[in-house]
C-alpha cells in the first residue's frame, strides 16, 4: 500500500465525492492502535451487542484487508477489545472500523493494527454468534459492501467503491 492522505484523496477525486463513489466517515469515530494510517478492502460484519463472529472473522487471514462492523451504534457493550486486537495484528489484517465501543484500551494501543470506534466501553459483549457477514452495512450513515476500499489516517475515514492508490 502505498502512502496516502485522506485530505489528498478527497482533493484528488472531488468527481467520486460528487457522485458518491466516495464517502466520508462523520468524524465521530476515535482512533486507538498503533496504526494511525491504514486502508484495504472491506470484510463487513453485521452485528449488535454480540462478538463471536467479530473473533471468528479475526481468526481468518487478514491480507491487508480491513474489517469494518455494523455494531448498529451501540454503546452499552464493547465488540473488540484486546485479544482480538491481537488476533487482527498476528493474522495480517491492516485494520478494524467499529460503529460501536472497543475496551482494553491499553491492550490495543500495543497492537500494530490500526482501529477505530465511536467509544471505549468496560462491558463485554455477548457471544452468541448472532450476526451477518460480507453483506452491505451502514457506518455512521455511510454504506460500505465487502470490497469497498477503506481508507484512514488522522484526519478520518474514506469509504470508495474501488481502489484510489
Amino acid at each position: 500500500m502505498s502512502a496516502f492522505a485522506t485530505t489528498d484523496l478527497c482533493d484528488d477525486h472531488p468527481d467520486l465525492l460528487e457522485d458518491g463513489s466516495l464517502a466520508v466517515l462523520p468524524p465521530v469515530f476515535r482512533h486507538f492502535g498503533l496504526r494511525v494510517r491504514f486502508a484495504g478492502a472491506a470484510v463487513t460484519l453485521k452485528v449488535f451487542e454480540d462478538n463471536a463472529l467479530v473473533r471468528a472473522t479475526l481468526e481468518t487471514p487478514g491480507e491487508g484487508r480491513v474489517l469494518v462492523i455494523d455494531g448498529g451504534g451501540s454503546l452499552r457493550r464493547a465488540l473488540v477489545g484486546g485479544q482480538l486486537a491481537l488476533l487482527a495484528q498476528n493474522n495480517g489484517w491492516a485494520g478494524i472500523v467499529v460503529d460501536g465501543c472497543v475496551r482494553d484500551t491499553e491492550e490495543l494501543d500495543a497492537c500494530d493494527v490500526g482501529i477505530r470506534a465511536l467509544a471505549a466501553m468496560p462491558r463485554r459483549s455477548a457471544r452468541t454468534g448472532a450476526g451477518e457477514r460480507d453483506i452491505r452495512v451502514q457506518i455512521a450513515g455511510v454504506t460500505v459492501a465487502p470490497g469497498d476500499w477503506v481508507y484512514a489516517d488522522a484526519d478520518g475515514i474514506l469509504v470508495c467503491k474501488r481502489r484510489l492508490t
